[in-house]
């Protein structure tokens, strides 16, 4: 059974060793995660949270280094190890919020509790995708924190992980998050959620571990039972937009936008039973709709939609968001499903140059239904996203609907460029390549989608010419940003080998495709490595080990450091444009962006 701990220990003293991180360099961050081991310390900590946070400006979302940065000053003024940072920063967190989650309803909080707190032994509870269906056996602490908290109207679930808490909020069915979890769930969990601005609180478990955790219990409560009374200071939030974007694949939406040329039958998820019902002619466009409508951040709709509504009076940020994105006209909706729709197109064709097995957490479309009607599957959804375009003619302009075509054309070709480079070079004997290379691929294979998506968002609101140079250059930054760190998160713990969660581990490097890290290390090595790196391309060796061996020549060359160096680079360079933008909405979005998308986090590199 889980241990309730209201201790009175003696607190360690300021002598105890200050740990020093290493930022960007590939190493585990748990030496930040300590939690302050009695309950006069963190009653000491959070005293000094609550003074600092009658100062903060609550009128935007704080991001990560920000707090980050406070939380050390905290713990400098008051002498204590760098250790606590993470207790401290998820402290800060929620006194900052603390005033407008209680100007929410109980009925539109979500309370989340770990399922680590259960008695594993009797537990008779199962788990499934929306968590631990708890069965109120009272063999544990969660049945009576889960009944009282539902008695004052909370929804509550017992689930660790952000996908299942983000599909709730974008559901729109709450509107704030309590969490209760160990700093590690809550460090991946909280962060999308802070910074989409939705109200959020939370309470870290006082040891780690999956099994039989330790809690504050009154602290929990204290938590939960957060009064509601009305907020004086509202911040703005996305979480609207961010709604309205994900609404887009929703069968009614799609149908209203984007309607079916076949049959409404071609609306819906698509089981073989369905598919073998279909006229053949339909079956097109009923795999096209569905793998639309799967999956996905839904990150280019939302940008599209944001961008508009920046340069638009910035309404749907306001305290009256949840009205607003109402009145966003469907012009702009449509143009946001055209950009997911080239999108998803690009997606198809990848998986089968790639031979990617799973995309969503389900078999590739070329893996299920075969290469020759992926390969159609694909070029339908260009079709669709240009058939949005042409059908929304008639409710813009002539010169917005040729400068959007124009756009999305250009977009295409260069993305058609960036992916051409890639393959060609990957199936080339010569698998020499230097970082500004690699560099020149990212910015034509993934850059100009952010860029259509930016650009068609503010040009649907007015002319734009004073602001393309810096949503190009804003653009082109974040995108080589952004694969980056897809190159970083290809070599996540790759210590089992090849599969985690239907994720190749290290694909990149087994399917000899270019990357920044692989021209880093061919750069920094000398010719005897140099020449053992490219060996594992055509090394006959099993995965597992020509993953160690390139490991290994990568930790020697030190190439995790300099990619993440690179990230932050480039980084900085797209908040310069951003700065450079006139319009403080916008400028306020792209910051966002950069601080959404480029959410870096260390990696969690095997060592050993």
């Amino acid at each position: 059974m889980s241990s309730i701990r209201s201790d009175q220990q003696t607190p360690k003293s300021s002598s105890d060793p200050v740990f020093v991180p290493v930022t960007g360099s590939g190493r585990s961050t748990d030496h930040l995660k300590v939690v302050p081991e009695c309950r006069c310390l963190r009653d000491r900590i959070r005293e000094a949270v609550d003074q600092l946070a009658d100062g903060l400006d609550r009128t935007r979302p704080m991001v990560r280094h920000e707090i980050e940065n406070l939380a050390r000053q905290i713990l400098i003024e008051l002498d204590l190890s760098e250790g606590y940072t993470g207790w401290t920063m998820v402290a800060i967190g929620s006194a900052f919020w603390r005033d407008q989650v209680a100007g929410i309803p109980h009925d539109r909080r979500l309370l989340l509790l770990p399922r680590c707190m259960r008695d594993t032994a009797v537990c008779p509870a199962e788990m499934t995708v929306d968590g631990l269906q708890c069965v109120d056996c009272g063999a544990c602490s969660l049945t009576t924190l889960k009944s009282e908290a539902e008695s004052l109207g909370y929804r509550v679930m017992i689930a660790e992980g952000s996908p299942a808490v983000m599909k709730i909020i974008l559901g729109g069915h709450v509107d704030a998050v309590l969490g209760v979890s160990c700093l590690d769930v809550l460090e991946r969990t909280l962060d999308k959620i802070l910074l989409a601005g939705i109200p959020c609180m939370a309470e870290p478990l006082l040891s780690g571990g999956c099994e039989e955790t330790e809690a504050d219990e009154d602290r929990i409560r204290e938590l939960f039972r957060t009064p509601y009374r009305k907020a004086e200071v509202h911040t703005r939030s996305y979480v609207h937009l961010m709604r309205c974007a994900a609404r887009l694949f929703e069968s009614s939406e799609l149908a209203e936008l984007l309607p079916s040329r076949r049959s409404e039958s071609s609306l819906g998820p698509m089981t073989d039973e369905r598919l073998d019902a279909l006229d053949p002619i339909e079956c097109t466009e009923a795999i096209a709709y569905d793998f639309l409508a799967r999956g996905g951040k839904h990150s280019r709709p939302f940008i599209t939609l944001a961008a508009y509504d920046a340069l638009s009076g910035d309404r749907c940020t306001g305290p009256d968001g949840g009205r607003q994105v109402d009145q966003i006209p469907a012009v702009v909706r449509r143009m946001a499903l055209a950009i997911e729709s080239f999108h998803k197109a690009s997606l198809v064709h990848d998986d089968i140059e790639d031979d990617d097995a799973f995309r969503y957490d389900s078999p590739t479309l070329h893996r299920r239904h075969g290469m020759a009607t992926a390969i159609n599957v694909g070029d339908f959804l260009v079709g669709v996203g240009y058939r949005l375009v042409s059908s929304s003619s008639t409710d813009m302009p002539a010169e917005t609907t040729a400068d959007l075509l124009s756009l999305f054309s250009s977009a295409h070709t260069r993305l058609c460029e960036g992916q051409g480079a890639e393959l060609i070079w990957r199936d080339a004997r010569k698998k020499r390549l230097e970082p500004i290379d690699a560099l020149k691929i990212y910015a034509l294979k993934t850059a100009p989608a952010f860029q259509a998506a930016l650009l068609a968002g503010l040009r649907l609101a007015g002319p734009v010419d004073e602001l393309t140079e810096s949503a190009d250059r804003f653009s082109r930054h974040l995108g080589i940003a952004y694969q980056i760190l897809n190159d970083l998160d290809d070599w996540n713990d790759p210590r089992d080998g090849v599969m985690a969660g239907k994720k190749t581990c290290a694909d990149d490097l087994l399917s000899g495709r270019p990357t920044i890290l692989w021209a880093l290390a061919l750069q920094s090595l000398d010719s005897s490595d140099a020449d053992r790196l490219l060996a594992t391309v055509e090394s006959d060796e099993p995965p597992k080990k020509r993953i160690a061996d390139a490991l290994a020549l990568y930790q020697k060359a030190d190439v995790f450091t300099k990619a993440e160096q690179l990230v932050a680079r480039h980084a900085a360079r797209a908040i310069e444009a951003a700065d450079a933008i006139g319009n403080q909405p916008l400028a306020h979005l792209m910051h966002f962006l950069v601080d959404a998308i480029l959410d870096r986090r260390p990696l969690a590199i095997n060592e050993g």
